[in-house]
Protein backbone atom coordinates (compact mmCIF):
# COMPACT_ATOMS: atom_id res chain seq x y z
CA UNK A 1 0.00 0.00 0.00
CA UNK A 2 1.83 2.85 -1.21
CA UNK A 3 1.13 6.25 -0.56
CA UNK A 4 1.20 9.26 -3.29
CA UNK A 5 0.26 13.20 -2.38
CA UNK A 6 -0.59 15.51 -5.29
CA UNK A 7 -0.54 19.08 -4.76
CA UNK A 8 -2.19 21.12 -8.12
CA UNK A 9 -2.14 24.84 -7.90
CA UNK A 10 -2.58 26.02 -11.46
CA UNK A 11 -0.76 29.43 -12.12
CA UNK A 12 1.90 28.58 -9.76
CA UNK A 13 5.20 28.74 -10.53
CA UNK A 14 5.64 25.52 -9.20
CA UNK A 15 1.92 23.81 -10.16
CA UNK A 16 2.63 20.52 -9.63
CA UNK A 17 4.12 18.70 -6.59
CA UNK A 18 4.08 15.01 -6.20
CA UNK A 19 5.03 12.65 -3.15
CA UNK A 20 5.57 9.07 -3.16
CA UNK A 21 6.01 6.59 -0.65
CA UNK A 22 6.74 3.12 -1.88
CA UNK A 23 5.67 0.37 0.00
CA UNK A 24 7.11 -2.89 -1.35
CA UNK A 25 8.48 -6.36 0.41
CA UNK A 26 11.98 -5.55 1.63
CA UNK A 27 13.35 -8.24 -0.34
CA UNK A 28 12.39 -7.15 -3.71
CA UNK A 29 15.67 -5.72 -5.84
CA UNK A 30 14.67 -2.19 -6.96
CA UNK A 31 17.50 0.79 -7.92
CA UNK A 32 17.47 4.33 -7.51
CA UNK A 33 15.95 6.70 -10.16
CA UNK A 34 18.01 7.53 -13.13
CA UNK A 35 18.05 6.61 -17.32
CA UNK A 36 17.88 3.35 -16.55
CA UNK A 37 16.00 2.50 -20.38
CA UNK A 38 18.21 3.17 -23.74
CA UNK A 39 15.11 2.55 -25.26
CA UNK A 40 13.34 5.58 -22.95
CA UNK A 41 16.44 8.00 -22.31
CA UNK A 42 14.19 10.79 -21.68
CA UNK A 43 12.79 9.22 -18.42
CA UNK A 44 14.12 9.27 -15.19
CA UNK A 45 12.35 6.93 -12.93
CA UNK A 46 13.29 4.27 -10.16
CA UNK A 47 13.56 0.42 -11.70
CA UNK A 48 11.83 -2.42 -10.37
CA UNK A 49 14.52 -4.99 -11.35
CA UNK A 50 12.36 -7.60 -11.06
CA UNK A 51 9.91 -6.65 -13.95
CA UNK A 52 12.29 -4.12 -15.59
CA UNK A 53 9.10 -1.31 -15.19
CA UNK A 54 8.37 1.32 -12.10
CA UNK A 55 6.78 2.92 -9.66
CA UNK A 56 7.36 6.39 -9.97
CA UNK A 57 9.24 8.77 -12.02
CA UNK A 58 8.78 11.88 -14.57
CA UNK A 59 10.14 12.32 -18.02
CA UNK A 60 11.83 15.49 -20.19
CA UNK A 61 8.43 16.80 -21.41
CA UNK A 62 7.33 17.51 -17.99
CA UNK A 63 5.20 14.35 -17.35
CA UNK A 64 5.15 12.49 -13.89
CA UNK A 65 3.31 9.25 -12.82
CA UNK A 66 3.13 6.81 -9.95
CA UNK A 67 1.09 3.64 -9.83
CA UNK A 68 -0.03 2.17 -6.87
CA UNK A 69 -1.31 -1.42 -5.64
CA UNK A 70 -5.15 -1.56 -4.85
CA UNK A 71 -6.01 -3.35 -1.74
CA UNK A 72 -5.68 -7.17 -1.89
CA UNK A 73 -3.38 -7.35 -5.20
CA UNK A 74 0.19 -7.19 -3.62
CA UNK A 75 2.86 -8.90 -5.33
CA UNK A 76 2.87 -10.42 -8.91
CA UNK A 77 0.69 -12.62 -11.19
CA UNK A 78 2.63 -15.04 -13.74
CA UNK A 79 -0.58 -14.58 -16.07
CA UNK A 80 -0.66 -10.67 -16.20
CA UNK A 81 1.99 -8.06 -17.10
CA UNK A 82 3.66 -6.00 -14.71
CA UNK A 83 2.08 -2.94 -12.85
CA UNK A 84 5.66 -1.20 -13.52
CA UNK A 85 5.05 -1.04 -17.22
CA UNK A 86 2.56 1.37 -16.91
CA UNK A 87 4.77 4.13 -15.30
CA UNK A 88 7.05 4.13 -18.38
CA UNK A 89 4.39 3.64 -20.71
CA UNK A 90 2.58 6.99 -19.34
CA UNK A 91 6.20 8.54 -19.56
CA UNK A 92 6.37 7.85 -23.24
CA UNK A 93 4.10 10.86 -23.51
CA UNK A 94 4.92 14.70 -24.17
CA UNK A 95 1.43 15.45 -22.31
CA UNK A 96 -0.16 14.01 -19.12
CA UNK A 97 -3.84 14.52 -21.14
CA UNK A 98 -2.27 11.89 -23.86
CA UNK A 99 -0.89 9.78 -21.33
CA UNK A 100 -4.09 8.69 -19.74
CA UNK A 101 -5.93 8.37 -23.46
CA UNK A 102 -3.30 6.21 -24.13
CA UNK A 103 -3.63 3.73 -21.03
CA UNK A 104 -7.05 4.34 -21.03
CA UNK A 105 -7.62 2.23 -24.02
CA UNK A 106 -5.36 -0.77 -22.45
CA UNK A 107 -6.98 -4.08 -21.73
CA UNK A 108 -7.62 -4.43 -18.11
CA UNK A 109 -7.83 -7.66 -17.02
CA UNK A 110 -4.26 -7.84 -18.43
CA UNK A 111 -2.70 -6.02 -15.24
CA UNK A 112 -3.69 -6.90 -11.53
CA UNK A 113 -5.80 -3.89 -9.91
CA UNK A 114 -4.04 -0.55 -9.40
CA UNK A 115 -4.20 3.31 -9.25
CA UNK A 116 -2.06 5.37 -11.60
CA UNK A 117 -1.37 8.70 -11.26
CA UNK A 118 -0.34 11.02 -14.32
CA UNK A 119 0.18 14.67 -14.53
CA UNK A 120 2.05 17.47 -16.03
CA UNK A 121 2.26 21.31 -15.06
CA UNK A 122 -1.52 22.13 -16.55
CA UNK A 123 -3.18 18.88 -15.65
CA UNK A 124 -3.54 16.06 -13.31
CA UNK A 125 -5.57 12.29 -13.57
CA UNK A 126 -6.07 9.25 -12.00
CA UNK A 127 -6.61 6.07 -13.46
CA UNK A 128 -8.26 3.40 -11.97
CA UNK A 129 -7.96 -0.49 -13.08
CA UNK A 130 -10.45 -2.60 -10.50
CA UNK A 131 -9.55 -5.90 -8.94
CA UNK A 132 -11.77 -9.20 -9.73
CA UNK A 133 -13.04 -8.56 -6.16
CA UNK A 134 -13.86 -5.19 -6.64
CA UNK A 135 -16.18 -4.86 -9.63
CA UNK A 136 -20.04 -6.21 -9.58
CA UNK A 137 -19.82 -8.92 -11.45
CA UNK A 138 -16.72 -10.51 -9.76
CA UNK A 139 -14.64 -10.41 -13.45
CA UNK A 140 -12.36 -8.39 -14.64
CA UNK A 141 -13.37 -4.80 -15.19
CA UNK A 142 -14.69 -3.67 -18.10
CA UNK A 143 -12.40 -0.63 -18.76
CA UNK A 144 -9.74 1.41 -16.78
CA UNK A 145 -11.50 4.41 -15.33
CA UNK A 146 -9.85 7.78 -16.25
CA UNK A 147 -10.91 11.09 -13.53
CA UNK A 148 -9.42 14.41 -13.56
CA UNK A 149 -7.77 14.84 -10.19
CA UNK A 150 -9.01 18.36 -8.64
CA UNK A 151 -6.51 21.65 -7.88
CA UNK A 152 -5.73 21.46 -4.59
CA UNK A 153 -4.43 18.84 -2.07
CA UNK A 154 -5.22 15.20 -3.12
CA UNK A 155 -4.17 11.78 -1.38
CA UNK A 156 -4.50 8.20 -2.65
CA UNK A 157 -3.16 4.55 -1.34
CA UNK A 158 -4.74 1.38 -2.49
CA UNK A 159 -8.09 2.76 -1.77
CA UNK A 160 -9.99 5.56 -3.60
CA UNK A 161 -8.85 9.36 -4.26
CA UNK A 162 -9.26 11.58 -0.65
CA UNK A 163 -11.45 8.31 0.63
CA UNK A 164 -11.40 9.04 4.47
CA UNK A 165 -12.41 5.82 4.96
CA UNK A 166 -8.79 4.70 3.84
CA UNK A 167 -7.05 4.82 7.41
CA UNK A 168 -3.72 6.56 5.92
CA UNK A 169 -6.12 9.19 3.74
CA UNK A 170 -8.17 9.48 7.37
CA UNK A 171 -4.87 10.19 9.30
CA UNK A 172 -2.67 12.70 6.97
CA UNK A 173 -5.19 14.69 4.32
CA UNK A 174 -5.53 17.37 6.69
CA UNK A 175 -2.37 17.09 7.90
CA UNK A 176 -0.91 17.65 4.26
CA UNK A 177 -3.28 20.21 3.19
CA UNK A 178 -2.84 22.55 6.32
CA UNK A 179 0.78 21.84 6.56
CA UNK A 180 2.88 24.84 4.13
CA UNK A 181 3.60 23.82 0.97
CA UNK A 182 7.13 23.01 -0.13
CA UNK A 183 9.21 25.55 -1.63
CA UNK A 184 11.36 24.11 -4.54
CA UNK A 185 12.81 27.49 -5.15
CA UNK A 186 14.46 27.62 -1.54
CA UNK A 187 15.05 23.54 -0.93
CA UNK A 188 12.62 23.73 1.89
CA UNK A 189 10.10 20.48 1.94
CA UNK A 190 10.51 20.32 5.70
CA UNK A 191 6.20 20.36 6.23
CA UNK A 192 6.17 17.17 4.13
CA UNK A 193 9.12 15.34 4.49
CA UNK A 194 8.07 15.44 8.38
CA UNK A 195 4.71 13.59 7.35
CA UNK A 196 5.80 11.09 5.10
CA UNK A 197 8.67 9.90 7.65
CA UNK A 198 5.84 10.04 10.37
CA UNK A 199 5.86 6.13 12.15
CA UNK A 200 3.17 4.78 14.35
CA UNK A 201 3.15 0.58 15.34
CA UNK A 202 1.91 -1.30 12.70
CA UNK A 203 -0.61 -4.03 13.57
CA UNK A 204 1.48 -7.13 12.71
CA UNK A 205 0.32 -8.55 9.41
CA UNK A 206 -2.74 -6.35 8.75
CA UNK A 207 -3.28 -2.41 7.58
CA UNK A 208 -1.22 0.26 9.06
CA UNK A 209 -2.57 4.00 9.14
CA UNK A 210 1.62 4.94 9.55
CA UNK A 211 2.51 6.63 6.21
CA UNK A 212 6.09 5.04 6.94
CA UNK A 213 6.49 1.62 8.49
CA UNK A 214 7.82 -1.73 8.37
CA UNK A 215 5.71 -4.86 8.98
CA UNK A 216 7.19 -8.14 10.40
CA UNK A 217 6.66 -9.94 7.55
CA UNK A 218 9.64 -7.49 5.68
CA UNK A 219 6.68 -5.58 3.99
CA UNK A 220 6.89 -1.84 4.60
CA UNK A 221 8.44 1.80 3.46
CA UNK A 222 11.42 1.34 1.65
CA UNK A 223 11.66 4.78 -0.40
CA UNK A 224 10.29 7.97 -1.62
CA UNK A 225 10.36 10.27 -4.21
CA UNK A 226 9.38 13.92 -3.94
CA UNK A 227 9.09 15.86 -7.58
CA UNK A 228 8.36 19.13 -8.41
CA UNK A 229 7.36 20.72 -12.07
CA UNK A 230 8.07 24.09 -12.85
CA UNK A 231 5.38 26.10 -15.02
CA UNK A 232 6.10 26.08 -18.39
CA UNK A 233 7.81 28.59 -20.40
CA UNK A 234 6.06 32.01 -20.99
CA UNK A 235 7.62 32.17 -24.73
CA UNK A 236 9.13 30.23 -27.28
CA UNK A 237 12.18 31.37 -26.67
CA UNK A 238 12.61 30.99 -22.82
CA UNK A 239 14.64 28.50 -21.46
CA UNK A 240 12.99 25.92 -20.15
CA UNK A 241 13.21 25.21 -16.06
CA UNK A 242 14.61 21.77 -14.80
CA UNK A 243 12.21 19.92 -13.00
CA UNK A 244 12.86 19.07 -8.75
CA UNK A 245 13.18 15.22 -8.00
CA UNK A 246 14.34 14.18 -4.68
CA UNK A 247 14.80 10.39 -3.57
CA UNK A 248 15.31 8.86 -0.22
CA UNK A 249 16.76 5.47 -1.28
CA UNK A 250 15.23 3.98 2.29
CA UNK A 251 12.59 4.86 4.95
CA UNK A 252 11.90 8.23 4.78
CA UNK A 253 12.29 8.18 8.73
CA UNK A 254 16.12 7.18 8.65
CA UNK A 255 16.98 8.28 5.27
CA UNK A 256 17.69 11.55 3.78
CA UNK A 257 16.37 12.54 0.71
CA UNK A 258 19.03 13.70 -2.06
CA UNK A 259 18.71 15.27 -5.18
CA UNK A 260 18.74 12.75 -8.44
CA UNK A 261 20.97 13.40 -10.99
CA UNK A 262 20.06 14.73 -14.36
CA UNK A 263 16.94 15.42 -14.29
CA UNK A 264 16.26 17.22 -17.78
CA UNK A 265 14.68 20.54 -18.53
CA UNK A 266 10.95 20.72 -18.82
CA UNK A 267 8.12 21.97 -21.25
CA UNK A 268 10.41 20.58 -24.23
Amino acid sequence: MCTAVLLRRPGHDWPLILAANRDEMRGRPWQAPARHWPDRPEVVAGLDALSGGSWCGLNDWGVTAAVLNRYGSLGSDAQKRSRGELVLEALDHAEAREAAKALRDLEPGAYRSFNLLVADAREAYWLRNLGDGETPHGGPADSIEVQAVPEGLSMITAGELNDLNDPRVARYLEAFRNAPAPDPETGDWSSWTRLLADRAPASGAGVTSAACFMRDDGFGTLSSNLIALPAPPQSLDAEPRPAEHLFAAGPPSQTPYEPVADVGRTGR
